[in-house]
C-alpha cells in the first residue's frame, strides 16, 4: 500500500460513488468549502496494486484550543477492502504523522464513517487512539429509505407525524418553497439565530453557511427550503443532495404558531424533492444518543424519528495524541462539553 494525493475531482468522486459508507463531509466540494474557510486540506488515496481502496479528506484545524489534523466522516473504504481496515488506517496514520510534524499539529482527530462495533473500535485502540472529549460531526444519525412509494412512506411514519402532514396538506395558509439562490441563505440565517436563542447552542457563522452554499451550488447539490404560514417564515432547512443521498444539514424554526405543522410539512416536501432527484436515502443527520432522555437534542430526535427510518451509529470521534499540547485541548473541550450538557 502507498498514500498518494488525489488531485482530480472526477477520480475522487468516482471512487466515493463505489463506497457504501459515506457522507458529503468527504465530498470534493466539502474540501472546497474548507479551503474557502481558510483551512489547508489534503485529499489522500490509499493505493494498492494501482487501485484506490480508501480515501481520506484531511483538514488542518487551527483554533485557539490547539492545532490538529482532522478527518471528517472518513476514511471511506471500498467494499472489497473492508477486511483491510486496520492496515489502511495504519498506513494513513504513518503518513499523517509526517504532515503533523510539518504543520505543528499536536494530534490527529478522526470522526469515523465506520459502523460502531467492537471490531471497528479495536482497530483504533490498537493504533493508540482514544475517545475524543467532544464530537465534531454526527455520530448517531437517523436515516430513511425513501425508495418506497409516498403512501408507503406515510404509512410507516409515527401516527402523529402522519396526521400532522395530512393536516398541513389541508391548510391553505401553509406554503413551502425551494431556493437555489445565495440570497436566501440570509433568510435562513435570520430564523437560525432565533433557534439559537431558544435552544442555546453555538451556531455556525453566516460566513460558514454562505461558503457551504457556494461550495455545493455549482453542482446543484444544495438548496434552501422555506416554510411559511400566512406569509410569515416559520421553518427553514439547508439540504445537501450528494450521490443519491439527501442530508438535512441545517434546520431552523420559529414557535410562534405551535399548532401549525409547518416543520412537518417542510420535511415531507424535502423528502419528495429528494425522490425527484433520484435520491434513495434521506439522512436526518444527528440525533441524541440512546438512553439519554434529557439530552439537549431529545426533542429534535423525537421529531426526526417520527418520519420512520432507522438509527445508524458510527464509531465515536477518535484522537491520536502526538504532543503534550494535546492535553490542553483535551481539558478545554472537556469543560466545553460539560457546559453544553452534551
Amino acid at each position: 500500500m502507498e498514500i498518494k494525493r488525489i488531485k482530480e475531482k472526477e477520480v475522487w468522486e468516482e471512487f466515493l460513488s463505489r463506497c457504501d459508507e459515506k457522507t458529503f463531509l468527504h465530498s470534493w466540494n466539502w474540501g472546497e468549502f474548507n479551503k474557502a474557510m481558510g483551512n489547508k486540506i489534503w485529499r489522500l488515496g490509499v493505493i494498492k496494486e494501482k487501485d484506490i481502496i480508501a480515501a481520506a479528506l484531511i483538514v488542518k484545524i487551527k483554533a485557539r484550543r490547539g492545532t490538529f489534523l482532522f478527518c471528517p466522516h472518513g476514511p471511506s473504504v471500498k467494499l472489497k477492502a473492508q477486511s483491510q481496515k486496520s492496515k489502511i488506517l495504519k498506513e494513513l496514520i504513518n503518513y499523517l504523522k509526517q504532515i503533523a510534524r510539518q504543520e505543528k499539529a499536536s494530534f490527529i482527530r478522526i470522526s469515523p464513517i465506520w459502523e460502531r462495533n467492537k471490531s471497528s473500535i479495536e482497530v483504533f485502540r490498537n493504533l493508540g487512539f482514544r475517545n475524543a472529549p467532544i464530537h465534531m460531526h454526527a455520530e448517531s444519525t437517523w436515516q430513511l429509505d425513501i425508495r418506497p412509494e409516498e403512501e408507503m412512506l406515510l404509512k410507516k411514519m409515527r401516527k402523529t407525524t402522519r396526521y400532522l402532514i395530512r393536516k398541513a396538506l389541508r391548510e391553505k395558509d401553509i406554503k413551502i418553497y425551494q431556493s437555489k439562490e445565495i440570497k436566501d441563505i440570509k433568510i435562513f440565517d435570520v430564523l437560525y439565530q432565533k433557534t439559537v436563542d431558544r435552544h442555546h447552542f453555538v451556531p455556525f457563522s453566516f460566513s460558514y453557511l454562505k461558503n457551504e452554499f457556494l461550495a455545493f451550488e455549482a453542482d446543484d447539490e444544495i438548496a434552501v427550503f422555506v416554510g411559511k404560514y400566512k406569509d410569515e417564515i416559520i421553518a427553514s432547512a439547508v439540504i445537501i443532495f450528494w450521490q443519491g443521498i439527501a442530508f438535512y444539514h441545517h434546520g431552523a424554526s420559529f414557535l410562534k404558531y405551535p399548532k401549525i405543522p409547518v416543520s412537518y410539512f417542510l420535511q415531507w416536501e424535502i423528502i419528495k424533492e429528494a425522490r425527484k432527484r433520484g435520491c434513495m436515502l434521506y439522512n436526518f443527520w444527528g440525533i441524541a444518543p440512546k438512553n439519554k432522555p434529557k439530552h439537549p437534542w431529545a426533542g429534535l430526535t423525537l421529531f426526526k424519528t417520527g418520519f420512520g427510518g432507522y438509527r445508524k451509529e458510527f464509531v465515536e470521534t477518535q484522537d491520536l495524541p502526538l504532543s503534550w499540547r494535546y492535553w490542553l485541548t483535551f481539558l478545554i473541550e472537556k469543560i466545553r462539553k460539560k457546559k453544553r450538557r452534551l
